[in-house]
């Protein structure tokens, strides 16, 4: 072997090394690497920047918009409510969560698209009084097996097809992977069904707390004509909130305090919530209900920009002492107060009616940059904005939705490309849905220099021979058989993806399925579409995967937890991709 094939060698094991037992950004560490492989000559600029314009990259950059319009429009979770429904049960939670999300995955981003569960699936728990751990881990696992079923579903699957296409001159299709992908969603989804519920915890999130925060009233108004009116309390999913609860009903100027859970809903009822600051921000997200205060809509404020923020009112504020109505706040701050608390508590009364006093703590709906204007102001003494609190615009969901199906038609039929199709479907969303900024902070720089930078990787292994020097090694084990061959690449790249990140452990893994193929004198596509798929079966551990990571908290979890019902799905997934992916794509 080569100087320089040792070298390529050492680089990617001091990477792995350095991504597995290190705090260093993975960003970092790759494009440390990328330095060194060019300084040394190894690679020229070139070949070691060339990932930064292959189309899997461009791709994943451009779904990044895509799913911030989805985000912004609410459409994700339009959809959630309608598909899932109010289930009565443990068993019809699960049946309406895994069939869902893993559908949804495989044409959405499944990052955006578990982002969005969680908050259903909290509201779930609490009405079924179940653990959410019980439910978190499924979630995250059916959106990971959902997104091989198509091109699009994970960045993984463009990564990989971005390498195809620039190294072999082959092209894969939108629904290739379904022949695999769709049995795969079918096993892992009877395996949860059968048994998460035996593996799992019985533990509560990371959220699950509402004692220590501060307690506001909030009102909101049902919709004339909206998907609330006729529905049941627990039917519309106001019975178990995470931030609050209905504490009262006014009807045609009678008040319901006993709120019944079957009370019907009609339109023009004013509901009166009780909970913390996120209450708002949650009571937002529900389609059907509108904010009661009636000043918000005169705010001259984009939807888009707006935010739930809280201040505290400081003794320079100039209406101490007058009430809201008469000290015009709208007008002078471009915000509407939401509830009052004081002393930690809530304020009782019409809203309108109460008169500042130093101390208070305003629930505010204002633009996003009220904090930045008040914050060093006398006015209030402390101003904090809460994280991602714009309301989504959900009149904007079916438009969302008709773009995200006008992309995934327009790229299956072969009218134009992936690229294409996503580059269309980003800038109509970028107009229509989402803010421009919005769109732009939505690509994450983080996860695509990862990417861009293991091209370099993968190529400095093919071109100084040590690919073919670890397929040489790996053929020493198997004796020449292509089925072991293809079972030791999976396995393998099994490995890094819970090591590393399933990105950067398809690019790795992708020069050296080629050369075992090639020592072998077989097809390579079948090892090509096993790393594929393997490089998103992390289910072992919460860092191989981001929706892993992403339901730890909320669901309590501890690392055991997903070796317990882990090891098993990964052991099944693993069966079936082994086993289908050569009668698909032959030897």
């Amino acid at each position: 072997m080569s100087l320089e094939a040792v070298l390529a060698l050492l680089t990617v094991v001091g990477v792995l090394a350095a991504l597995a037992a290190t705090r260093l950004a993975p960003d970092v560490v790759l494009m440390t690497a990328v330095t060194f492989l060019v300084v040394s000559g190894i690679l020229s600029p070139q070949d070691a920047l060339a990932g930064f314009s292959n189309t899997g990259v461009l791709t994943i950059a451009t779904l990044y918009i895509v799913a911030a319009g989805l985000k912004e429009s609410g459409a994700i979770q339009w959809m959630a409510r309608r598909i899932l429904g109010h289930p009565a049960g443990m068993r019809a939670a699960q049946l309406r969560l895994l069939g869902p999300t893993a559908a949804m995955s495989a044409f959405m981003n499944n990052t955006a698209v578990v982002a969005m569960f969680i908050p259903a699936v909290q509201e779930w728990a609490g009405r079924l009084r179940i653990a959410p751990s019980k439910l978190m881990i499924p979630l995250s696992y059916a959106g990971i097996v959902g997104g091989t079923c198509t091109l699009i579903g994970t960045s993984t699957n463009l990564v990989v097809a971005g390498m195809l296409d620039a190294q072999q001159d082959v092209q894969l299709a939108m629904f290739d992977m379904a022949w695999v992908g769709v049995p795969l969603v079918l096993v892992g989804a009877t395996y949860l069904f059968f048994c998460a519920n035996r593996l799992l915890p019985d533990r509560q999130g990371a959220f699950e707390q509402l004692e220590a925060a501060r307690e506001y009233a909030v009102e909101a108004l049902v919709e004339p004509g909206g998907p609330l009116v006729g529905r049941t309390i627990t039917a519309a999913g106001l019975r178990h909130l995470n931030h609050g609860y209905l504490t009262e009903v006014h009807r045609d100027g009678e008040l319901i305090a006993a709120v019944s859970p079957d009370m019907t809903l009609y339109e023009g009822d004013a509901l009166v919530f009780i909970g913390a600051p996120d209450c708002a921000h949650e009571l937002r997200r529900i389609q059907g209900l509108a904010p009661a205060e009636g000043d918000i809509h005169k705010l001259d404020i984009r939807h888009s920009r707006r935010r739930i923020v809280e201040a505290i009112v400081g003794p320079d504020f100039p209406a101490l002492g007058r009430t809201i109505r008469e000290s015009r706040f709208r007008s002078r701050y471009q915000a509407v107060v939401l509830s009052v608390s004081r002393g930690g508590e809530r304020l009782t009364g019409k809203l309108g009616d109460i008169s500042f006093q130093v101390g208070d703590t305003l629930l505010m709906e204002a633009g996003d940059d009220f904090v930045g204007q008040y914050r060093h102001r006398k006015d209030f003494l402390l101003v904090s904005a809460l994280n991602d609190a714009a309301p989504p615009n959900f009149r904007k969901a079916p438009l969302a939705l008709g773009i995200l199906a006008a992309m995934v038609t327009a790229s299956a039929t072969g009218l134009v490309s992936i690229l294409e199709a996503a580059l269309m479907a980003a800038l109509l969303l970028a107009t229509r849905c989402v803010p421009i900024g919005k769109a732009r902070r939505a690509i994450d720089l983080t996860v695509l220099i990862v990417i861009a930078a293991a091209f370099a990787l993968g190529a400095a292994m093919t071109q100084t021979g040590a690919a073919q020097q670890i397929a040489e090694w790996l053929l020493l084990a198997d004796a020449g058989s292509p089925w072991l061959a293809l079972l030791i690449v999976y396995a393998l790249t099994v490995i890094f993806t819970e090591m590393i990140t399933n990105n950067a452990a398809a690019v790795l893994m992708f020069p050296i399925g080629v050369a075992v193929a090639e020592q072998l004198d077989v097809s390579f596509m079948p090892f090509v579409i096993a790393i594929m798929f393997a490089a998103s079966a992390s289910f072992m551990t919460p860092l191989g995967y981001q929706t892993n990571l992403m339901v730890l908290g909320p669901g309590g979890y501890r690392f055991t937890d997903y070796v317990r019902i882990g090891a098993p799905m990964s052991l099944l997934t693993g069966i079936v991709v082994v086993g289908l992916v050569p009668m698909v794509w032959t030897f």
